[in-house]
């Protein structure tokens, strides 16, 4: 019996600690004016509201109780921004009050202690991360330089569906997010390494597999989906392994990462020399400032691009082209311009791109509607700042919904159709769009996403014909996840255009 009540002590005890936490920060709220908040139940928050995907959630709070919301999230205190307005305020005048990212139990391991570009706070480490991912590795000289390696992977990617239709002639059927993934995975790993996992050539087709399974188990791991994020009482519990799983993804991920790292290091004097990749880069730049450019950075600064590069540019590609299937005159539109600009006697290249501006409309359309991260990475305020004529607390998470914003009628005309034409010609400027962040934290690889997705989608476009599998429309339920996938994987028919045939056969 005494045993019996002495187990039950502990959870009772842990119990009114926090209740008691929950009381007494209660008291010192209440003298300050939070932004409005829906009914909240006790120790939970508003946690038994949410239903995935979270971003459509969270859109539906804001349409009834209004564009800016204070949430709690368990223990976690949440701002929730649905206006432009505010979204302004916060990324320039309390830029740096939100510069933090909040420390989520669960990311602890594969973000090695917070210290990752993504998941490090602001201070002297992100800052040098950010220094070099912008200068050494992201700027417009380095992209300059690596556009023959995102050239040459766009056509690899047609040679091969060209290859593959040949074998039937009518429509052939093609896995688009399989191909997608492959070609931007090929285009980053060979920026950073210099190796190739998908296709001819290819190299360490089981470390290919192992890095796409790396990156679906980081994004489930990810973001506001585990429990023990917001309820401190579970942090002495590992409920679904998530602790175990987590340490074990971060030990693959080192050590891959590392093995790419030594590898270049062992043939650096013959190949690598030849070969400029960040890695070669950032390593000639480590016997001059060793404690700046240690291993251990160059490992962050490859797993934080592969990460974040692969999936989003990925997801992005396979949402274009869902809706340009459901929407033929639009694909044909950015055809005619491809024609018209660059012709039929040779494929759309980097170069080309200026002169495309329909195809940077259809892009931007589709960014609006399916933004890169629909709630942006969480931020955090590091000190008490006035917003919107309300106080929001040190330490409150911030999710602003890119989303709902890029949606919103007051803004949009007709907000959830497929309409490019809005940004012809200036149409849409003062429109705000942020699909990938803005001020310190603002994504530094849209460059290079933009580059990459033009290219590849005006490609595609201008060498094949497309088709849906079957009569009905393309279904464009979106998935759960920071990035947003679709619900169903994107499968589409194709064959080469006979226009384009002699151009495919000489690739």
């Amino acid at each position: 019996m005494e045993s019996s009540l002495s187990y039950l002590s502990l959870p009772l005890l842990i119990f009114i600690i926090f209740v008691s936490f929950k009381l007494i920060l209660s008291s010192k709220t209440k003298t300050r004016r939070l932004p409005p908040s829906p009914p909240s139940r006790p120790i939970i928050g508003h946690l038994h509201l949410f239903k995935k995907p979270l971003h459509r959630t969270l859109a539906n709070l804001s349409s009834i109780h209004g564009p800016v919301l204070h949430l709690q999230f368990g223990s976690r205190p949440v701002l929730l921004v649905s206006s432009p307005d505010l979204a302004n305020e916060i990324f320039t005048t309390h830029d740096i009050t939100f510069a933090n990212r909040p420390k989520f139990p669960s990311a602890k391991h594969i973000s090695h202690n917070y210290t990752t570009f993504v998941s490090s706070s602001y201070g002297r480490n992100w800052r040098n991360l950010r220094r070099i991912a912008t200068i050494e590795i992201l700027s417009s000289h380095r992209l300059l330089c690596s556009t023959e390696i995102r050239s040459n992977e766009v056509r690899c990617l047609g040679r091969s569906l060209f290859v593959d239709s040949a074998k039937n002639e009518a429509f052939t059927k093609v896995d688009m997010r399989l191909r997608l993934f492959e070609l931007v995975l090929n285009v980053i790993m060979r920026m950073i390494a210099g190796k190739r996992y998908y296709g001819e050539n290819a190299e360490d087709s089981k470390d290919a597999k192992r890095f796409k399974e790396m990156v679906e188990e980081a994004t489930a791991l990810g973001g506001a989906s585990n429990l023990q994020d917001f309820f401190p009482i579970l942090r002495l519990f590992d409920f679904g392994g998530v602790q175990k799983r987590a340490a074990r993804l971060a030990a693959t991920r080192n050590e891959l990462s590392q093995r790419l790292v030594d590898e270049y290091r062992q043939r650096g004097s013959s190949e690598g020399s030849k070969k400029k990749t960040m890695i070669a880069d950032l390593l000639e730049l480590q016997p001059a400032e060793p404690e700046v450019y240690t291993d251990a950075v160059i490992r962050s600064l490859c797993l934080s691009i592969l990460q974040a590069g692969t999936d989003t540019s990925a997801n992005t590609m396979e949402w274009i082209m869902s809706l340009l299937l459901n929407n033929p005159q639009v694909l044909h539109k950015a055809r005619d311009e491809i024609e018209k600009y660059v012709g039929l006697d040779r494929l759309i290249e980097e170069s080309d791109l200026t002169n495309l501006p329909y195809l940077h409309c259809v892009i931007n359309e589709t960014l609006r509607l399916y933004p890169v991260v629909p709630l942006l990475v969480p931020h955090e305020s590091s000190k008490d700042c006035s917003l919107g004529g309300y106080i929001i607390p040190a330490g409150t998470m911030l999710f602003v919904n890119v989303y709902a914003i890029q949606r919103d009628p007051k803004i949009w005309e007709e907000p959830t159709k497929f309409k490019p034409e809005r940004f012809e010609d200036g149409k849409a400027e003062g429109n705000w769009m942020l699909p990938f962040g803005m001020g310190r934290r603002g994504c530094p690889g849209e460059g290079l996403a933009r580059k990459v997705m033009c290219l590849a989608i005006g490609t595609l476009v201008q060498c094949f014909e497309w088709e849906r599998v079957g009569t009905e429309e393309v279904d464009m339920t979106e998935g759960s996840g920071i990035t947003m996938p679709r619900a169903v994987r994107l499968e589409a028919m194709y064959r080469p255009r006979p226009k384009m045939i002699p151009v495919l056969q000489k690739l």
